[in-house]
């Protein structure tokens, strides 16, 4: 199973992977946690050049530039991984991508959505997460940060963001769960453990069905 966890930044992505993590670790689950941009050596170098508030980045190399990191880790780790039996775990996928570099920088979708598919050999997550906040929380929760070059890009530029996965949600309902991000953090735990146990448990049936059919 290969599951995501999507939205703007101060969203708590970071707080509920841990609390994953933390369960994956008590019920004996084996899953690998990964960051996008990130996991190999090459998208972590891609990662601090996308970030660095002194790189001045016009949006079709940005999108290069995340399509490159996404490809690595794709092929170098999320692929083998899942087909090794593991829950591949992703703060960030393609659905960041679509919201950022489609609906953020204007670039057109159907474009963006063939770079994605060809990224990643089309793979599709199985869950994906959207924690939702509004741009005022976000300020908020971050005010005492420093802004990287992605966070450093405006108003306008986030409220497009969010506009972005709600239509992502939209079109996907049934991978695409989304989730208020002002709960507190245990409920927002609950509600995305309880869709991973209930996805978990149809996967069992399936392959137990499937078994029973070749047996």
């Amino acid at each position: 199973m290969i599951i995501s966890f999507e939205g703007i930044d101060g969203s708590g992505k970071s707080t509920q992977i841990e609390l994953l993590k933390d369960y994956f670790k008590l019920k004996s689950i084996d899953a690998i946690f990964l960051r996008e941009p990130g996991g190999t050596e090459l998208s972590e170098q891609i990662r601090t050049i996308l970030l660095d508030n002194k790189n001045v980045i016009n949006p079709i190399s940005e999108i290069l530039l995340f399509e490159a990191a996404r490809a690595d880790l794709t092929e170098k780790v999320i692929i083998p991984e899942h087909n090794l039996g593991k829950i591949v775990v992703l703060d960030r996928f393609y659905d960041s991508t679509t919201a950022y570099q489609g609906f953020g920088r204007g670039l057109d979708l159907q474009i963006v959505d063939s770079m994605n598919k060809f990224a990643t050999n089309n793979t599709i997550p199985d869950l994906s997460f959207y924690l939702y906040i509004s741009y005022n929380v976000s300020l908020d929760r971050n005010i005492n940060k420093n802004y990287d070059r992605m966070e450093s890009s405006g108003e306008e530029f986030f409220k497009n963001i969010i506009t972005g996965f709600d239509q992502i949600a939209i079109n996907n309902p049934k991978r695409f769960h989304k989730i208020d991000g002002k709960l507190h953090s245990t409920e927002i735990h609950q509600k995305i453990v309880e869709i991973i146990e209930t996805k978990l448990s149809v996967n069992k049936n399936i392959n137990n069905l499937s078994e029973k059919k070749n047996g």
